[in-house]
Formats: C-alpha cells, sequence, structure tokens
C-alpha cells in the first residue's frame, strides 16, 4: 500500500507507505507457561502449518475458534495473520482497514500484561505502523517514535529476527530519504519527525543479512543502496547484483531485481 498526500506543491509518497513487507517469517517460540497443553499445542502446530503454505483465511478461521481463551499464543497469532490477510490483493481497502483494526485491538490490549513477550511487541510496531498509516499522514507521523520504540524493545528480546531487523533499517532509511523541503513543511503542519542516517539504516540491514543471509531481495537492494549513498561502489555493486539476480518469487523479488538492475547501470555509466 502507498500513501499519497501532496501538501503545498510537494508530494509525499515513499516516506509515508506503511514499512510492510509482502511476507512475515513466522516466529518460533516456546510456549507460554500458562498454555492450555491438552488443546493449544495441536491448534498452534496445524494454524503455523497453514500460515505458513499462505493458507491465511484457514489458518485465521482456526485461530478464531479459541480466540477467547486468554492465552497469548493464540493472541498474537491471530495478528499475524491479520496482518498478512491485509496485504492480500483480492481484498479491497476498507475490507484491509478492518482487518488491521481488529488486529490492533486485539494486540493493543495484550501489550501491558505481556510487556516482555517478543511476539507482543513485534507485531504490535508492525501493525500500529499500518494502522496509523490508514489513520492518515498526521497520525502516521505521531506515531513514527513509537513504532521504532516497540521494534526495539523486540529487538532487546530476540536479537536475530532478521524480519524485525530489517523493518527497523527500513525505518532508518525511509526517514533519511526525506528531502530538506518536505520535512519542513511536514513539521510545520503536522509534528516534528525523527531524524536517522544511511549508517544507522546500514547497520540494521546488515545485521538482518548476518542473522538469516540472502532472506530477503529488498534487504540485499536496501544493502547496495545505502552503499551507493555513502559513495562505497565497490560494496554496493556486491549486493545490488545480489538482489538483481535474486530468484523472482514475489512482487518484492520483481522490484528488487528491476531496481538493482537499474542502479547497477548507474553505476557504470559514471
Amino acid at each position: 500500500m502507498l500513501l499519497q498526500v501532496k501538501l503545498v506543491n510537494y508530494s509525499f509518497k515513499t516516506f509515508y507507505k506503511p514499512l510492510v513487507i509482502m511476507f512475515i517469517w513466522p516466529t518460533k517460540l516456546k510456549l507460554s507457561p500458562e498454555t492450555k497443553v491438552e488443546v493449544t499445542p495441536s491448534i498452534i502446530e496445524v494454524a503455523d502449518r497453514l500460515f505458513e503454505s499462505g493458507k491465511y483465511e484457514e489458518c485465521y478461521k482456526i485461530l478464531c475458534g479459541y480466540e477467547k481463551q486468554d492465552d497469548i499464543e493464540i493472541k498474537w497469532r491471530l495478528c499475524r495473520v491479520l496482518y498478512n490477510m491485509a496485504k492480500l490483493s483480492k481484498y479491497d481497502q476498507q475490507y484491509k482497514c478492518e482487518l488491521i483494526t481488529k488486529a490492533y485491538n486485539i494486540i493493543a490490549n495484550e501489550l501491558e500484561t505481556h510487556w516482555d513477550n517478543f511476539a507482543v511487541q513485534k507485531w504490535y510496531a508492525l501493525i500500529l505502523d499500518i494502522k496509523s498509516s490508514n489513520d492518515g499522514l498526521k497520525r502516521r507521523i505521531e506515531e513514527l517514535g513509537n513504532v521504532r520504540k516497540h521494534m526495539e524493545l523486540a529487538i532487546k528480546l530476540n536479537p536475530n529476527d532478521a524480519t524485525l531487523l530489517h523493518m527497523l533499517g527500513e525505518w532508518c532509511y525511509q526517514i533519511t530519504e526525506v528531502p530538506w523541503h518536505q520535512r519542513k513543511t511536514a513539521e510545520t503542519l503536522f509534528a516534528a519527525l525523527p531524524h536517522s542516517t544511511y549508517e544507522d539504516a546500514l547497520e540494521y540491514f546488515l545485521k538482518a543479512e548476518e542473522a538469516q543471509p540472502r532472506f530477503y531481495s529488498i534487504n540485499l537492494l536496501r544493502l547496495g543502496s545505502c552503499y551507493l549513498k555513502l559513495k562505497k561502489e565497490d560494496q554496493a555493486k556486491y549486493y545490488l547484483k545480489l538482489a538483481a539476480s535474486y530468484p523472482a518469487k514475489s512482487n518484492d523479488d520483481h522490484h528488487a531485481n528491476k531496481e538493482a538492475t537499474e542502479l547497477l547501470k548507474k553505476i557504470k555509466r559514471k
């Protein structure tokens, strides 16, 4: 999804899209001590298998049957599948917003009780990010710092989650990419924007790659882009070549292939 807002002849595009990717790898966590052993493990196993195979609606239906149980392992999985259902192109925007709102209401109610649960912090951050984008530009800006705070809390609980490390890198990258005149316009009309650098973004992208090498084409593309911004062409070419040749299985992969190829051509023309 891409939220486009034009104010004072400035076009706010890339920065204001939610920091989402088309697939989020399932997080393998131990069941909570309070988990109901006689029922929950089998439900979770079935739900995880359905989720991993991309059968989100089936996964959602199974989890809904146990939603009323006070079980955080069920609830965060419900939020995960709702988040991914909201990425499906077959649904209209109104229904996608409803899915995200439902996920937000579930996870926000669990935040205080399960503050030290990695999955709760992760899915709260990701769902808040897309919900604030749905709620408009002003809300999006207001929640930027909060989104990062909960991403960082999640990373402290699980430092090796490649997806979340990439998302933190993307947060830094998008913040850094905002032109000065757009930043000033946004700050005048709404609120002060946070600051970041390409070095900050690069650090998270590298950590994501270290945690799970070549797990995501866009992460390779961003590594190449950051090195290019920092005028380190040799490193940039290495990652851009990986992104350009990445096996294309999704829209993100096709985008990474295309953009990386174009950047490599620009480097050659210099």
